[in-house]
């Protein structure tokens, strides 16, 4: 469009011409050039204003509605559009003098509703609500704008009841039907929430198939649609965040990740705050680097997600980055206040001693553990008290629709979410010291709240299987976590399957562990027929555990030959995982034959050397380790490779032979 030669005459009706098109980006160019030629150009610097508008970059829009007003002063609209596009980019400073400049009668109520908002945006509730009240209470935006007050203090079936009344009055609207489902979101009431999702996304998709929904997790490459004021006006993207918020909260971690591809496609410098907060904490697993780069990111804008300043925190525990979490909160202690509970300091306190300190840290989070089981406790008479008799919690949340029933469980739920994290820092200090005996007491302690809680079975169940003579209890466990994910049990970690069937094994219950893996095999092989090129280890992973498990007790040949077959075919089954299982394996084989513990049949030893140069072939492209993400140095391409590792291994092989 730049290089487009206009003719005279053409040019007024190109540019409307754009604009009706929705191609504000080419009519944007035109009207830059126009601009710079005549800078007093009235028409071209309120088109370019509008224009800026329609695409959200409201920062531009303000200059040049400033630069209208001040060119025409007896113009109010320039000065009311001056203060709405500086309120929109987050200037509420600013927005609010430009609106106190307006002091004519015919504007009384628009500024009123101008000046709520910019003190809602700078979390100025009660002159928010003074302002809002002196709004007529028979206008609808009386009505939204109260509502969005009470959800600012959690009343949020007070704020739902205000959007549906309003809506009732106004016909749908997407942007009150995503405040409803927000509402229903924060009542933990996500069957109605996301109906409302639907509905948004059935309308945005008909009525607006040039926004390209879902294309690109069909795979279709599609350009950027751009932050138009119609995309904004659908509330798609809005949607979309929330459906992953929900998708997230329900475990359903594939589903949230294709609720974010499903939006409308932007470019990455064209999303927003919440879309770049979302994608950094949905694919952390895949790409933890990018998504601290994110996080730290938003960190630096005004403003920022509230969610993101304690998320970048937890992560930066999660990998262990200890000094980088104490240096942010000693650097933010005006965010700390601001964004993280008192419950949230203290963790993140106590985790953060606990590496100077395991002692000091161990007493606060015993302090933080009782009391939220005393929090417990009077959540739980709340539950029998609303029933009127001893019914446990369990059987409260299975059986019972009353809602005050609903929402003493939600609370406890709440409180049990809050205690599990507490706990299970408590049990790392004593799992990273080997001291298993006082972690089945600290697990035994809270079996009262938490024994319906899968985190709790899962980490006493490793407990008891790190003893090696509690095998049958930690079956005991492992079991009704497999059972309950049994019709899709890849779903369940390989390491679980790998240990339960090992606890089968030591308690000579091989038909149960025969079974369990047939199990798996069936699953596999169905999910290669629907994506062969899909690689799963599953299965590999329990015989490379159970291979280790005989190579621990001595039996270097049986084991040793069972990681072997576990890593066929190599194309398939050898990965970063499988990998480090098999490496173990032979690293202790090569230590006890070099201190002649051990001899090894000269035909074991050639299979062997058979499958180390098996793994040199395939392992090119295999990473040995999976790197940190934060790490001032990377490891050396060539060296973090199964090939190299392999190589060294049969060096180390051949050397003893």
């Amino acid at each position: 469009m730049t290089h487009l030669q206009l003719k005279e005459g053409e040019y007024t009706s190109t540019i409307y011409s754009l604009i009706k098109d929705q191609r504000y980006n080419d009519a944007v160019q035109l009207l830059s050039s126009q601009v710079q030629g005549h800078t007093k150009s009235r028409a071209a610097l309120s088109l370019l204003g509008y224009c800026y508008f329609q695409m959200q970059d409201f920062v531009n829009a303000a200059d040049c509605y400033e630069g209208l007003s001040n060119m025409h002063p007896e113009i109010e609209d320039y000065k009311l559009y001056y203060a709405q596009a500086l309120y929109k980019a987050c200037l509420y400073q600013e927005a609010m003098k430009v609106a106190c400049q307006i002091d004519n009668p015919q504007y009384q109520s628009q500024i009123t509703k101008l000046q709520a908002a910019i003190k809602f945006g700078e979390e100025d509730l009660p002159g928010a609500k003074s302002l809002v009240e002196q709004c007529p209470s028979d206008d609808t935006d009386t009505e939204i704008n109260l509502g969005c007050l009470l959800y600012k203090d959690k009343m949020y079936e007070e704020a739902c009841h205000k959007f549906t009344t309003a809506m009732q009055i106004l016909g749908y609207q997407p942007q009150l039907s995503y405040n409803i489902a927000l509402c229903h979101y924060q009542m933990k009431q996500y069957a109605p929430a996301l109906k409302h999702i639907a509905d948004i996304i059935e309308r945005g998709i008909r009525e607006h198939p040039e926004l390209s929904v879902g294309m690109t997790t069909e795979g279709i490459d599609v350009r950027s649609v751009g932050n138009t004021l119609t995309l904004h006006e659908t509330a798609l993207v809005e949607a979309f965040n929330l459906k992953a918020a929900i998708e997230y909260q329900l475990k359903n971690f594939d589903a949230a990740c294709e609720a974010l591809t499903d939006m409308p496609p932007r470019a990455e410098e064209e999303l927003d705050a919440v879309t770049l907060h979302n994608q950094a904490l949905m694919n952390m697993e895949q790409h933890p680097t990018q998504g601290f780069e994110k996080l730290q990111f938003l960190l630096q804008q005004n403003p920022f997600p509230p969610e993101t300043f304690g998320n970048l925190l937890l992560l930066y525990v999660k990998y262990e980055y200890f000094d980088l979490a104490a240096d942010v909160l000693a650097e933010n202690s005006h965010l700390t206040f601001k964004f993280m509970t008192p419950y949230m300091y203290d963790f993140l306190e106590a985790v953060i001693t606990s590496q100077t300190s395991k002692e000091e840290a161990y007493r606060k989070l015993e302090e933080m553990a009782k009391n939220q089981t005393e929090t417990l406790s009077k959540l739980t008479k709340q539950v029998q008290a609303n029933l009127g008799k001893m019914w446990e919690v369990q059987e409260a949340r299975q059986n019972h629709d009353d809602e005050a029933v609903k929402r003493a469980v939600n609370e406890y739920d709440e409180a049990l979410e809050r205690y599990i994290p507490v706990l299970m820092q408590q049990a790392k200090i004593y799992w990273d010291m080997e001291n298993y005996p006082h972690l089945e007491k600290i697990f035994r302690k809270s079996v009262e709240f938490c024994n319906e809680h899968d985190v709790w079975k899962l980490n006493v169940a490793h407990v008891l299987f790190m003893q090696e003579n509690k095998y049958k209890e930690a079956a005991g466990f492992y079991e009704p976590i497999v059972k309950k994910n049994y019709d899709n049990i890849l779903s369940v970690s390989a390491i679980v399957l790998a240990n339960l069937c090992v606890s089968y094994i030591m308690t000579s219950q091989n038909e149960e562990a025969e079974e369990l893996m047939r199990k798996i095999e069936k699953e596999e092989e169905q999910l290669s027929y629907d994506d062969s090129e899909k690689k799963i280890y599953h299965l590999c992973i329990v015989n490379l555990v159970i291979g280790t498990l005989y190579c621990a007790k001595g039996n270097y040949e049986f084991g040793i030959s069972r990681v072997i077959k576990s890593l066929e075919p190599y194309n398939k089954k050898l990965g970063t995982d499988t990998w480090y299982y098999a490496k173990r394996c032979f690293l202790s084989l090569i230590e006890n034959m070099a201190k002649h513990m051990i001899m090894m049949k000269d035909q074991v030893v050639q299979e062997c050397i058979q499958f180390l140069e098996c793994c040199e072939m395939y392992g090119k492209d295999v990473k040995a380790l999976i790197e940190q993400p934060l790490e001032a140095e990377p490891m050396h391409p060539g060296k973090n490779t199964v090939t190299y590792e392999a190589r060294l291994l049969k060096s180390l092989l051949l050397q003893l032979i």
